[in-house]
């Protein structure tokens, strides 16, 4: 698990291959991440949009960036926790993704970024 603290927003990453998912005859790799957002400030916020970087170590990196997170824009008070999950198709067995959030403080309407620590991507067969 992969964790960071930006701006008291804790973002925490795991990281599975879905081999139910995946053909890796025809090079395609999926993964799913999992990703936990806590608000440790003392006011609530909420995240509006996402950034993020992949890389894939036999394709073209890419950008990808859109508003909020699986269609949602979660509201997080003083202490919340957010889990969601989503995923990530590759064509070989290893790559990264990091990015950031931007959310808007509550309590006084400023927007902040907060950065999603680099999170691997590893076929387990590769760490063999």
């Amino acid at each position: 698990m992969s964790t960071l603290i930006t701006s008291g927003i804790q973002i925490s990453v795991q990281t599975q291959f879905r081999q139910d998912l995946s053909d890796i005859v025809e090079s395609n790799y999926f993964f799913n991440y999992k990703i936990d957002i806590e608000n440790t400030n003392n006011f609530d916020v909420q995240l509006l949009t996402r950034e993020w970087y992949i890389f894939d170590s036999l394709n073209d990196s890419r950008y990808v960036s859109g508003q909020g997170v699986i269609g949602e824009q979660p509201i997080l008070k003083s202490g919340e926790r957010y889990t969601y999950t989503s995923g990530c198709e590759l064509k070989s067995d290893i790559g990264i993704m990091k990015g950031f959030y931007t959310f808007k403080n509550l309590l006084d309407g400023e927007t902040f970024q907060v950065f999603v620590p680099t999170f691997k991507m590893e076929h387990p067969g590769k760490l063999n």
